[in-house]
């Protein structure tokens, strides 16, 4: 059984990896082709998201050290409603009822597995 505190930190970590999906998107539209060594390094989109996911990987360690796995990781299959509820909030990308839909059965998934 995972605590409150546990729970919220794991929805935090999955919050965050949602986030940074976003920064890795918005980074990807300061690309130009060809590519360079320079557009990564002076990509702040980038180095927001990648600073993003390290601070967010160093968490989700946490919770393993203290969560079995078999009922930490259906909580990322919530990243499947967050990302793109925020890409339709933050960037304006189509947001179908199929993407609900299949969020749902995520859902229903994630509380079946943590039965």
């Amino acid at each position: 059984m995972m605590s409150k505190s546990t729970v919220a930190l794991t929805l935090l970590c999955v919050l965050c990896i949602s986030i940074g999906q976003i920064l890795f998107k918005k980074a990807s539209a300061g690309f130009d082709a060809p590519l360079s060594w320079r557009s990564f390094v002076l990509n702040g989109w980038l180095i927001a998201s990648l600073a993003l996911y390290g601070v967010t990987t160093l968490g989700w360690v946490w919770i393993l050290r203290n969560v079995p796995l078999n009922l930490a990781y259906p909580f990322m299959g919530l990243a499947f409603l967050f990302v793109p509820a925020m890409a339709w909030l933050v960037l304006g990308e189509p947001l179908h009822w199929k993407t609900f839909a299949g969020g749902l059965l995520i859902l229903a998934g994630i509380a079946l597995a943590s039965l």
